[in-house]
């Protein structure tokens, strides 16, 4: 027994050294410090990094390349000089070199000069998780880096680094998780001011190609810079970046969509636990809709669980209140049925006596009429609107009110009596009359189905 024992605890004792070994070591990578295996030698002619600017605070671990202030920009000329390191790499002396560069962009080395002419010069204003590559022994290596903010980089149309300015070296997008990491600072890259892990950010591709980047002014955070896709700052146009942006109704959208949507605003798109899938559905936002924020602030989207509704808001999320919560929160016909208020619009969902009312309605009218008729629960919400003069033609015999009342919606608490046959006096019909208080909330739901009202969002 005690020699099992002895083995079970080492087994264990192995088993968390491997979970422990299980993070990925990543190199770090300071702004102004040269490579010590560059694609191209970092004497400062290719590009230069702000070596004082602070890593931002991320609002998200994993950000989409289309996200507003996600990078910034300097009026200051060649960040990146674009055009040599076209002829460095175009250079006869260098094929090689062109090669490797090439093969790990995942293009033709006669592609190169088209390649590069359709990126963008920025600088990371986040410390940002790449696959940097050094070259050594006429290969490219490639190896996990932690590059901090200020470097100079190249960004392709989906906003994905894909260039170190200072070395040219190519950059891939980090595969690994974020956070599972264990960051490196060794080979002169000391930690820097600012540095926290919680903060590094990972980039992931833009829904759509983008035209233009909206960039924060590093020297001026007060001003935005836009800049197109493929230029190198002459063209750009500079903005306010504290202007306020209302943060649109979202809910019903898809992921990709609402985030277009927010990146068009200037607003980021942020998520608790992840990026979800592009096309997971919507429900709301925090904070929601009509919201003033500023370039660059963040709103959180919520999607929908497996199995809910692509379009069903969550009960907390204004994104749809007042369309949808309308009829729950008002007026004396949904006291009763709150039960289903919220999830179907109220009186929509089945029996007419949910609506209390229109149990008392078939005192006033034909008891002939057929059961059927309680079948229709979506004609009796318009009578409920407009009591007088459509309740007889939509009422609901008293014996098949009670019949088709399943026990257990009864909402027969707003109406005691209206479980009895006899109630069905013409007096019964004065709580119809007092029902009219409601049909203003009625009325502003009249979509009649709650999901109409909330693919407008």
């Amino acid at each position: 027994m005690v020699r099992r024992l002895a083995v079970l605890l080492a087994a264990a004792v192995i088993l968390s050294g491997c979970t422990e070994q299980r993070l990925f070591a990543v190199r770090a990578v300071a702004a102004g410090v040269p490579s010590l295996a560059p694609f191209f030698e970092e004497d400062g002619s290719l590009g230069t990094d702000e070596t004082k600017l602070r890593p931002e605070q991320a609002h998200s671990g994993l950000q989409q390349g289309n996200t507003p202030g996600l990078y910034g920009g300097t009026q200051k000329p060649k960040v990146c000089d674009v055009d040599r390191l076209k002829d460095f790499l175009t250079d006869p002396r260098n094929r090689q070199k062109a090669r490797e560069w090439a093969r790990i962009v995942g293009i033709t080395p006669d592609r190169i000069e088209g390649y590069i002419d359709d990126l963008t010069p920025v600088l990371l204003r986040h410390d940002t998780l790449v696959k940097n590559h050094d070259y050594k022994r006429g290969k490219a290596v490639a190896f996990d880096a932690l590059l901090e903010a200020g470097i100079a980089v190249l960004v392709n149309d989906q906003g994905l680094p894909a260039v170190k300015c200072s070395c040219g070296n190519p950059l891939q997008s980090f595969d690994k998780d974020p956070e599972k990491i264990s960051v490196k600072f060794e080979d002169g890259n000391k930690k820097w001011d600012g540095y926290e892990k919680s903060d590094v950010v990972t980039v992931k591709p833009s829904p759509q190609p983008l035209e233009q980047i909206a960039l924060i002014d590093v020297d001026n955070p007060d001003q935005g810079i836009n800049r197109p896709v493929g230029s190198t700052g002459a063209n750009d146009e500079p903005f306010d970046a504290t202007e306020q942006h209302a943060v649109p109704r979202v809910a019903g959208m898809t992921f990709d969509q609402a985030s277009q949507r927010l990146s068009e605003l200037g607003l980021a798109a942020a998520y608790s636990d992840g990026l979800p899938p592009g096309d997971a559905a919507v429900t709301g936002s925090d904070p929601g809709p009509g919201t003033e924020l500023r370039f660059g602030e963040a709103v959180t989207l919520s999607v929908a669980d497996d199995g809910e509704e692509p379009g069903t808001p969550p009960k907390s999320d204004p994104s749809n209140g007042p369309t949808t919560d309308g009829p729950t929160t008002d007026g004396p016909t949904t006291s009763g049925p709150t039960t289903d208020g919220p999830t179907s619009s109220g009186p929509t969902t089945d029996d007419p006596d949910t609506d209390g009312p229109t149990s008392s309605e078939p005192t006033t009218d034909d008891p002939d009429t057929d059961g059927p008729t309680s079948s229709e629960p979506t004609t009796d919400r318009p009578t409920i609107g407009e009591p007088t003069s459509i309740e007889p033609t939509t009422a609901v015999p008293t014996t098949p009110t009670t019949s088709s009342t399943p026990p257990t919606v009864e909402p027969t608490s707003a109406e005691p009596t209206s479980a009895e046959p006899t109630s069905a006096e013409p007096t019964r019909s004065e709580p119809v009359t007092s029902e009219p208080a409601s049909s203003a909330p009625v009325s502003s739901s009249a979509p009649a189905s709650g999901e109409s009202a909330v693919v407008p969002a």
